[in-house]
Parts: structure tokens; sequence; C-alpha cells
């Protein structure tokens, strides 16, 4: 247990510190049918997915490269992915976002679980960014050159807007 506390401190500091979403209008925004959570007195996490979230919130503030595949060069969001899933999970994820979007597991829509992968358009119908959904209705991902790995709100408008689809990597 108390080499558990100090990985569970940083996490939490992490989810409450750290996080920030694109600035929204003052407007309410809808959350995504994907963005929905199953109630989390019916959810838990299992071990593996803890690990994975844990290990993604260590790399919280590395910059965004792209290509990036690793903490020494920095992270394009798909290097980032499968970054966290093999060196924790030993599960060899595809490199690009467009092979992530066709992973055959899709997540339900409105049944996110930590560890799901969200996928976005950004620029249009293609699948150009993507994240590890962290719970809570929030996202760790790698944003464009300039920006470094952060957290992020699905509701946010932008993210509401560009939301595609999501997968399931492991079992839960």
């Amino acid at each position: 247990m108390r080499l558990l506390l100090p990985p569970l401190i940083l996490a939490v500091a992490v989810l409450a510190g750290c996080a920030s979403a694109p600035q929204t209008a003052s407007v309410p925004v809808s959350v995504p049918v994907a963005a929905a959570v199953e109630p989390t007195r019916s959810h838990t996490v299992a071990p593996a997915h803890d690990d994975i979230l844990f290990h993604a919130f260590t790399l919280v503030g590395t910059p965004y490269r792209w290509g990036g595949s690793s903490p020494e060069t920095g992270f394009d969001c798909s290097g980032l992915i499968n970054y966290v899933f093999r060196e924790t999970a030993g599960v060899s994820l595809p490199r690009t976002t467009a092979e992530l979007s066709q992973l055959p597991r899709k997540a339900p829509g409105n049944a996110l679980r930590p560890g799901d992968l969200v996928l976005f358009s950004t620029g249009g119908k293609r699948v150009d960014h993507a994240g590890i959904y962290v719970g809570d209705g929030r996202f760790l991902h790698a944003p464009s050159s300039g920006g470094r790995v952060r957290i992020d709100d699905l509701q946010a408008s932008y993210w509401q807007r560009s939301f595609n689809s999501a997968r399931r990597v492991l079992d839960h």
C-alpha cells in the first residue's frame, strides 16, 4: 500500500490542478452521447486500467512533437497512446489515428470507461486526433504543435464538435 500512495497522490494532483479545457462560451453545452459514463456505483476500474491511467498521468506536461513516441522525444497523440499501452500493459497498438479508428472493439457510446480510446475528427470526417479516457468526462491527450500532454473535458464545445467514436482496448 505504501508504494501505491505516491502515484495515487500524483494522479489526484494532476486531475485537480493540471487539467484545463479550452475556453467555452457561457452557453450550456451538452455532453456528446459517447461521453456519458456508467454510474460509478456499478463501475470499478481493473488493476491494469489503474496502471495505464497512473502511467499516463505521469506524462502530463511532456511536450508535443509530431511523430514523437517517448517522454524523451515528446509525443504526438497516437505516439502517447501507443507508448502508454505498450509500456504499461504490454499491448501493441497501431501507430496512427487512422489505424486506431479501425480497431474492432467500439466502446458503447453511452458507457465510456477509463482506458477507452476517444477519437476525434478535428478537420473533417477523417479521424485525426485521439486520447485516453480517464473518467469523469475527461481525457488525456497530446494536443497539436506547441502543446503539452494534458487532460481536457469532453464537454468543451471544441471536443463535442470533433468527437468521432471510441474504442475499447482492454477488457473491463
